[in-house]
């Protein structure tokens, strides 16, 4: 499938443009790259990590080095059905509908839920949920409060005692004089105690801001889940077909019969499954293969109409 349209900004890559993997003792390339016939010993893993592995980022060559010593892998940048199918050995596990729809991306498909499906994203990713501390506002509040109530209580003291020092016939100057700032720490206090309940207003609104925005959020989520389900299913039923086809013409394969348990495409084992949605996607990068279902990584890459490196 290589040279079919590409989707989602990836640059095209002409698909013999050579890979080439190098190990401490010698350099290989080509479109089909067998490690196993010179006995070397290396990770599948490192391997296949080596090939996602974007040089730059830019969409070019990958230039991906698995660590000190080990393989390095200088190839075409993969796509992102590489992130599913880029491996295929011994144990592989396998979502093969998700796998199927990155390989329709890899060809250039769409789904009609795409443009929605973006806007939700791009929604979800505007929307913030502000920051609301009730809890610390009640707290404020509640000591000012009480402030409040031991100033007038104070107020209320000092002004019998002055009261009481007028009727004596005493001089009350200095009780005055406490009686006024008394008055002033009242008149703060209660300033305080407005100020710490508009805080409160602020935070519960704030609070109520948030909720909805945790909501909208919640209804968001639930929609770009749904959408993203329905664009999957789209994507596969464009390529179930030749899907189908190629899970009966994979070699070696574990099945009873032409397409699965019960005749089922998608009920046969991963491996078998890996190499048909391989088939059917447009790969560029090359694919690790650990598998014994080909003579050699030539085959395999004829099969897969892919580059390939087998380990």
């Amino acid at each position: 499938m290589n040279g079919a349209p590409t989707s989602g900004g990836e640059r095209a890559v002409p698909a013999d443009e050579p890979v080439v993997v190098e190990t401490p003792d010698r350099r290989l390339s080509g479109r089909a790259v067998d490690l196993g016939v010179f006995d070397v010993a290396v990770d599948p893993e490192e391997v296949a990590a080596a090939v996602r592995e974007e040089g730059g980022g830019d969409g070019g060559e990958s230039d991906g080095d698995a660590g000190p010593g080990a393989v390095t892998v200088r190839c075409p940048a993969p796509r992102s059905v590489h992130d599913r199918v880029g491996l295929v050995e011994p144990g592989t596990a396998l979502r093969v509908r998700t796998a199927l729809s990155a390989a329709a991306r890899s060809r250039g498909l769409s789904a009609p839920q795409d443009e929605e499906l973006a806007s939700v994203r791009a929604e979800l990713s505007e929307l913030t949920v502000p920051e609301a501390d009730t809890e610390t506002a009640r707290e404020r509040l509640a000591g000012t409060e009480s402030a409040v109530a031991k100033a007038r209580e104070r107020v209320a003291t000092v002004r019998g005692r002055v009261q009481a020092a007028r009727e004596a016939g005493r001089d009350a100057a200095d009780l005055r004089e406490e009686l006024a700032a008394a008055t002033r720490d009242l008149a703060e206090t209660e300033t305080e105690r407005a100020a710490a309940r508009e805080a409160l207003d602020r935070a519960e609104r704030r609070a109520r801001e948030a909720r909805d925005a945790r909501e909208r959020r919640r209804r968001l989520e639930d929609r770009a889940a749904n959408l993203k389900r329905a664009a999957r299913a789209h994507l596969v039923g464009e390529l179930r077909e030749a899907y189908a086809a190629a899970v009966s013409a994979v070699p070696g394969a574990d099945r009873d019969d032409g397409g699965g348990t019960n005749g089922d495409p998608f009920d046969v084992d991963p491996v078998s499954a890996a190499l048909a949605v391989g088939r059917v996607a447009d790969l560029r990068a090359p694919v690790v293969v650990t598998i014994d279902r080909f003579e050699g990584a030539a085959a395999a890459a004829d099969w897969l109409d892919a580059p390939v490196i087998r380990v």
